[in-house]
């Protein structure tokens, strides 16, 4: 038998670690980058966020200045868009493009996008399973327990899920935010590459989330096959 964190299957993770590795440094780079760039119409992001949300008659959607970087973010249930210091006051290309992205998922939740409705109420059966998940699949590794070791892959698999559903919300937010920040005239033309380099780099950061949630579901169902029979 081997040592549950260091058996056959760890190889696996390799390199989706890799993968990961490669897009935080993306997403940084690219942040650093275009945070040190102006935009030509001179707007914050909080300015930009607000425009945006009035433009589509959401002004009950509140925005806030959060600590941290790159925490930017939308609450569904107190309706408030949550920017970071440096986006929130920052007249970046990255400023407005985050910005723009959350108010994205502001504007989604608005108009009922299907995928959004599907990831909040994921949100608690997730929240559970996430962290039940490990520890039932390793006590039933450790124990010999397959029919443990089976719960615990069920309930990684709404994490999966989950991570699968996230893709689609993401990526429309940001097509939505590039495409309201060009033809509302909130960046120049020029801007706009620029724009969609700094969301496409965060993107990928979903991306390798939801490749390391796939293969360690592989790995999970793996370890599984290796103990072989039934309680």
């Amino acid at each position: 038998m081997f040592m549950p964190m260091f058996d056959p299957t760890f190889i696996l993770l390799i390199p989706a670690l890799i993968f990961t590795f490669w897009a935080q440094g993306k997403v940084r780079g690219a942040y650093k980058k275009y945070s040190k760039v102006s935009n030509n119409a001179g707007l914050n992001g909080a300015q930009t966020a607000r425009r945006i949300l009035d433009r589509y008659g959401m002004s009950d959607v509140q925005i806030e200045m959060v600590a941290g970087e790159l925490s930017d973010h939308y609450d569904p249930r107190t309706k408030v868009v949550r920017l970071s210091e440096k986006i929130h006051s920052g007249n970046s290309i990255a400023s407005v493009a985050v910005a723009a992205h959350e108010v994205g998922h502001a504007i989604q939740h608005n108009e009922g996008y299907s995928a959004l409705k599907l990831r909040h109420a994921m949100v608690g059966p997730v929240n559970f399973g996430s962290t039940m998940a490990m520890p039932l699949f390793f006590i039933g590794l450790i124990f010999t327990s397959p029919a443990m070791m089976d719960i615990g892959i069920v309930l990684f698999s709404l994490a999966v899920a989950f991570h699968l559903v996230t893709l689609p919300v993401e990526f429309n937010a940001s097509n939505r935010a590039i495409k309201i920040l060009s033809t509302d005239g909130y960046i120049y033309p020029e801007e706009s590459k620029q724009a969609r380099k700094m969301l496409n780099a965060a993107a990928w950061t979903y991306v390798a989330a939801a490749t390391m949630a796939l293969i360690t579901l592989l790995r999970f169902i793996l370890l599984r096959g290796m103990m072989g029979g039934d309680d």
